[in-house]
């Protein structure tokens, strides 16, 4: 069992690097945001479903005062802080979420994300208002449709994070990178063009 740091319910970014080592062919949704409220409010239903079907979500946030709402959607939760002092091509994921708000706030994030977008090797998402004008044109309109069961856990973890009030909708919007290449497409990815 991942030994705990000092926030309830983040994640050691040491013992989960060595997770990730000791299972290198895992399907991997990394995510990075401010706090739980914005990756719940855009990106919680496509973080269930991607759980549910087996990825491992580790979400990244600046903010790690409340992130057991994160955990109802099945993610592993790290502080953005202590992940971004290691190692920064130790291990990738598959995919890869950015909240706006992260990339014009973060300096290495905003790097790695736009290297992960210049690779082309894994699917790049981003939401938020106001996306940067130097991913205006690299990312394309894109949704996720939300499962019936992802609506329901979304709606679980708006409401513990304190956004009870707001509904799940059925589809979430991304700005999403071109990136596999074209016979994995189909298989791998479920950001649908809008």
């Amino acid at each position: 069992m991942a030994t705990r740091s000092a926030a309830p319910g983040v994640h050691s970014v040491t013992h989960w690097r060595a997770h990730a080592r000791r299972h290198p062919l895992r399907h991997r949704l990394a995510v990075v945001a401010p706090d739980a409220a914005d990756v719940i409010r855009h990106a919680g239903g496509w973080l269930f479903d991607r759980s549910a079907a087996g990825w491992e979500v580790t979400v990244l946030v600046a903010d790690a005062a409340d992130v057991a709402p994160l955990q109802i959607l099945g993610a592993t939760v790290l502080d953005l802080r202590q992940a971004l002092t290691g190692p920064s091509h130790e291990i990738w994921p598959m995919a890869v979420a950015v909240s706006a708000a992260s990339y014009r706030a973060e300096p290495l994030v905003q790097a790695q994300l736009l290297d992960c977008l210049d690779r082309g090797l894994i699917e790049v998402a981003v939401w938020g208002e106001d996306l940067p004008d130097e991913l205006a044109g690299r990312v394309a309109p894109s949704y996720h449709r939300v499962s019936v069961a992802a609506r329901a856990f979304k709606s679980c973890a708006l409401a513990a994070v304190g956004c009870a009030g707001e509904s799940a909708m059925p589809t979430e919007v991304f700005g999403a990178g071109e990136l596999l290449p074209p016979r994995y497409r189909a298989e791998m990815r479920d950001l649908l063009p809008a």
